[in-house]
């Protein structure tokens, strides 16, 4: 039974939770773009104080891996590993993309709605049409890894053609519904179905239990693809 905060950044949400045993006891999220170093400190302080839990009594800390946002994510690992070595606790990496395929499922499982026999899609927006994405099934294997993927009209027919239920979430999916409009097993939310700490809860625990630790010292996140910065507007810096 561990108490770890758990910190997601990869995406424009800035989510931070603290989970006992793999249940969320606090959580604080903010959609705002750009928002994340002004935000996650006073979010950790804040779930904290909710769930009456010192900084001292944290086991460990679980961070969103990506992929995602450059920024993003160096702001939730750079914090992370701020707190592992303050404290002297581990760090747990958790994919982006298989916290969400879990939270969608919990979903599902919480609504009693039918998820069995069904495959799960996580999208991240990459800009333009193209997306970091996987494929999980009702059992979270991960049956096509981690990959960027610019969306057409012939995206994911091996799977969409096995005539299971195929759900597309993430920031990245409603951008792709008009792709998949005709298709009946494609499955999407009306709404941005979004990254939150809340579905890294029992990953972490797991991850805990088995002692999958990173190595604080030398973990990097997960980008999938390097960083390549715009042209500078300001003068004299071109």
């Amino acid at each position: 039974m561990a108490k770890i905060l758990l910190i997601e950044t990869s995406t424009r949400v800035c989510s931070v939770a603290v989970a006992e045993n793999g249940i969320t006891l606090a959580i604080k999220e903010s959609q705002t773009r750009n928002s994340h170093a002004e935000l996650i400190t006073l979010f950790v302080q804040e779930v904290l104080k909710n769930a009456n839990i010192a900084l001292t009594d944290l086991d460990a800390v679980a961070v969103s891996k990506g992929p995602g946002s450059y920024t993003g994510l160096r702001i939730g690992v750079s914090t992370a590993k701020g707190f592992c070595y303050a404290l002297d606790i581990p760090l747990i990496s958790i994919s982006t993309l298989k916290a969400l395929a879990f939270g969608k499922l919990h979903q599902l499982k919480e609504s009693n709605l039918t998820f069995e026999d069904s495959f799960f899609i996580p999208m991240i927006d990459a800009k333009r049409m193209e997306v970091y994405t996987s494929i999980y099934d009702s059992g979270l294997k991960e049956i096509e890894k981690v990959t960027a993927k610019i969306i057409d009209n012939a995206s994911f027919s091996k799977i969409l053609n096995t005539g299971k239920r195929v759900y597309f979430l993430g920031d990245g999916a409603l951008k792709c519904q008009p792709f998949f409009k005709n298709i009946n097993n494609a499955v999407f939310d009306k709404k941005e179905f979004l990254p939150s700490a809340n579905y890294m809860a029992a990953i972490g625990e797991e991850k805990f239990q088995h002692q999958q630790f990173e190595d604080v010292a030398y973990f990097e996140p997960f980008y999938l693809k390097d960083f390549i910065p715009g042209v500078s507007k300001v003068k004299g810096l071109r």
